[in-house]
C-alpha cells in the first residue's frame, strides 16, 4: 500500500513525455563506449521479413535500412536511405533519389536492392509479414529502377499516408539473397544458424556475435551512412549487447546492479518504488512515456475450422459469449489489481494515448453481473447441474483454455483476474503460461482456443497497421488470413479500412476509422481491458535519448545514443 501510494504520488509529479521529447547530456563524449540492453526473448530467425516477432524486429532496428523513415517520437517523415523524392500531382507516383551508400561488406546500395526487396516481399513462395502492409487496396506497388540511384514507386490507388507506407519497408541486399529467392528458400535464409559474417548490414550495427541463450553483441557498422549535424559519423557508441533474460525479476536485478542499461518494455508498477531510491541517487532515469498504445488483449480462436468438431463451437464463437466476457471485468479493479492504478479503462484497441486516432464513441460494457449471464442465457449456457460452472443444451460445460506468456506479469496476473471475474458466471478458465515463441507459434498455426498477449504498432495511423485490421491480413491474429471475410461486420471493416487507406481527407479518414472502433467494439473479436501508463528505466549514463510509447522505445534511435563511460571490461559478456 506505501508502494502503490508513494509510486502514484511520485508519477503524478513527473512531467509527461510529450512528442519529440530528447533527453541529452550537456557533459557527455559523444563517441565511443558500450550500452548493455535485456532482451526477453531470443530470436527464432534473423530474416525479419518474414517473422514479426520482436527480437528481429530489434535487430532489423539496428542493422538494417529503410528508404524512408516515420520518426517515432515526432511522427513526422524523414529521408533515410532515399535522400530526397519527389511526387506525381496525384500523390501516386514517387521518384526517389537514394544516397550513396554501402552495404557492411562493401558492396554498393543501389536501386536494384530496392527492386529486389519489393520483389521478395511480394512472392507468394516467400509469404512476407510486410506484403500486406506494402500494398493499396490488396494491389502491390509497381517499382522500377530508371539507373542505380533514382527508383519510381508507383501506388495502384491513392492512399492516404502516402510514402509514409515506406517506413514498413525493410531493405534486403540483393547480392546476399538472390540466389534464395530462385531457389525458393528465401523465407527459411538468414536463419538463427546463420554465420553472422554472412548478415550484412545497412543500419547503424553489424551483428558481430550471437551466443544462443546468453547474448547478441553488434559491432558499430564503419559503414553506415548517417552523420550527425556535426559532421560525426553515427552511431556514437562503439557496441550494443543484448543480453537475453527471460526472467522479469532477474532483468530488474541486473537493471538495479547497472549490469544493463536499458529494458526492452515498460517498468512493472511493482518495480517503481524498487527503483527510486537509484533514481534519487542519479543513478537510474525513470522516464514516463504516457498511457500506451499496444496494450493487452484477450482473443479468442474465430477459425471456423477450429470449432467445426468440437461442441463449444456453438457458443465460444458467439458475439454475446465475448460481450459477456467484457461485462464481466470490473475495468478499475482489474487496473488496480495489475498495473496498481497506473492505468486507463478501455473498450477498444485505439487508447487514449493515440490521440489522433482514439474514438471514445464505442460501445462500452459496464461491469455488470446479471448482463453477463443474461446475455450467456441467451444463447444456451445455463447450470443445469449441481456444480458451479454453466452447461449448454448438450451438456457440454463452460470451459475453454487460455494461453498467456509465461514470465511477463502483468500478463499473467490478468489471465489470473480474468480466470476468478469468469468464475462467479459459471464460466471454467483453464490457464497455460508458455514460452513466448512456443505462444507464438501455436497462435500462429492456430493450434489455440484462446490468449491474452499483447502487439506492437510501428506506427500510430491505423492505414500504416492494415494487417491487423483487414481480414486477409496476416497480423488479423482471431482468425490470420482469410481469403474473404468470414463475417459480415469484418467485410464492413475491410470496406471501412479500405476507405481509411484510399482518403487523403484526414477529417475523413478519422471519420471512418471512428467507425471501424464502433463495429470493433460491438463485435469484439479482441477484448481489451486496461492501457497502463509506460515508465522505461535506463542508466543515468545514457543519453541523447528519444523515448517513444511505440517498441522499441528507445533503440528505435540507436544509432544517436550515447553512454558517458564504457562499461568495464568483463561485464555484459564482453
Amino acid at each position: 500500500m506505501i508502494a502503490f501510494t508513494g509510486w502514484r504520488w511520485w508519477s503524478g509529479q513527473q512531467k509527461p513525455a510529450g512528442e519529440g521529447m530528447e533527453i541529452v547530456f550537456s557533459d557527455v563524449s559523444t563517441r565511443g563506449g558500450v550500452l548493455t540492453s535485456s532482451l526477453r526473448s531470443e530470436p527464432r530467425t534473423f530474416n525479419r521479413w518474414v517473422d514479426r516477432n520482436f527480437p528481429p524486429d530489434l535487430i532489423s532496428q539496428l542493422t538494417q535500412g529503410k528508404l524512408i523513415r516515420v520518426n517515432r517520437s515526432t511522427q513526422e517523415l524523414e529521408p533515410a536511405l532515399a535522400e530526397t523524392w519527389t511526387a506525381s500531382p496525384d500523390n501516386r507516383t514517387f521518384t526517389l533519389t537514394l544516397r550513396e551508400a554501402a552495404w557492411s561488406d562493401g558492396t554498393p546500395f543501389t536501386s536494384a536492392d530496392v527492386v529486389f526487396t519489393f520483389k521478395a516481399i511480394y512472392d507468394p513462395k516467400v509469404n512476407s509479414i510486410l506484403a500486406s502492409s506494402l500494398e493499396v487496396d490488396g494491389k502491390p506497388l509497381t517499382v522500377t529502377a530508371p539507373d542505380a540511384r533514382t527508383v519510381v514507386i508507383a501506388f495502384p490507388g491513392p492512399f492516404g499516408p502516402g510514402i509514409a507506407m515506406l517506413d514498413n519497408l525493410t531493405l534486403a541486399p540483393k547480392h546476399k539473397l538472390e540466389a534464395a529467392l530462385a531457389a525458393g528458400t528465401f523465407a527459411q535464409a538468414w536463419g538463427v544458424a546463420t554465420p553472422v559474417n554472412e548478415l550484412v548490414s545497412l543500419g547503424p550495427f553489424v551483428l558481430s556475435r550471437y551466443e544462443p541463450g546468453q547474448r547478441l553483441i553488434f559491432d558499430r557498422n564503419p559503414r553506415y551512412w548517417k552523420k550527425d549535424t556535426a559532421g560525426t559519423q553515427l552511431p556514437y557508441v562503439d557496441q550494443i549487447v543484448l543480453e537475453v533474460v527471460p526472467d522479469q525479476n532477474a532483468e530488474l536485478v541486473r537493471l538495479q546492479a547497472g549490469q544493463i542499461d536499458m529494458l526492452q518494455q515498460q517498468v512493472r508498477p511493482e518495480d517503481i518504488a524498487t527503483l527510486r531510491p537509484l533514481v534519487d541517487q542519479g543513478k537510474l532515469q525513470l522516464l514516463e512515456l504516457g498511457v500506451g498504445t499496444d496494450p493487452d488483449l484477450f482473443f479468442f480462436n474465430l477459425r471456423p475450422q477450429r470449432w467445426a468438431k468440437d461442441p463449444r463451437g456453438s457458443w465460444i464463437t458467439r458475439r454475446e459469449f465475448r460481450q459477456a466476457i467484457s461485462h464481466a471485468v470490473d475495468r478499475e479493479a482489474f487496473a488496480n489489481t495489475v498495473f496498481l492504478g497506473a492505468g486507463v479503462p478501455i473498450w477498444g484497441p485505439i487508447t487514449p494515448g493515440n490521440q489522433k486516432w482514439f474514438s471514445p464513441n464505442v460501445p462500452r460494457y459496464p461491469f455488470s453481473i446479471d448482463r453477463a449471464k443474461e446475455l450467456l442465457a441467451g444463447i444456451g449456457l445455463t447450470n443445469r447441474d449441481a456444480d458451479e460452472w454453466l452447461e449448454d443444451e448438450k451438456g457440454t460445460e463452460a470451459r475453454f483454455t487460455l494461453l498467456t506468456y509465461r514470465g511477463n506479469s502483468s500478463l499473467e496476473r490478468s489471465a489470473a483476474v480474468l480466470r476468478e471475474d469468469l468464475r462467479p458466471l459459471g464460466i471454467a478458465v483453464d490457464v497455460v503460461a508458455l514460452e513466448q515463441g512456443a505462444l507464438v507459434e501455436r497462435m500462429i498455426k492456430g493450434d489455440f482456443e484462446s490468449i491474452f498477449f499483447f502487439f506492437s504498432a510501428t506506427s500510430f495511423d491505423p492505414a500504416m497497421s492494415a494487417d491487423f485490421w483487414l481480414s486477409s491480413g496476416s497480423a488479423h491474429i482471431w482468425n490470420i488470413g482469410q481469403a474473404t471475410p468470414a463475417t459480415e461486420w469484418e467485410k464492413q471493416i475491410d470496406d471501412l479500412t479500405h476507405q481509411v487507406m484510399s482518403s487523403v481527407d484526414q477529417a475523413e479518414r478519422k471519420r471512418l476509422f471512428d467507425q471501424v472502433q464502433k463495429i470493433f467494439a460491438e463485435n469484439l473479436p479482441a477484448i481489451y481491458f486496461v492501457a497502463p501508463r509506460m515508465y522505461i528505466g535506463v542508466s543515468a549514463r545514457v543519453g541523447s535519448l528519444s523515448p517513444t510509447i511505440l517498441r522499441p522505445q528507445l533503440l528505435w534511435a540507436a544509432d544517436t545514443i550515447t553512454v558517458r563511460t564504457p562499461v568495464p571490461t568483463g561485464q555484459g559478456g564482453r
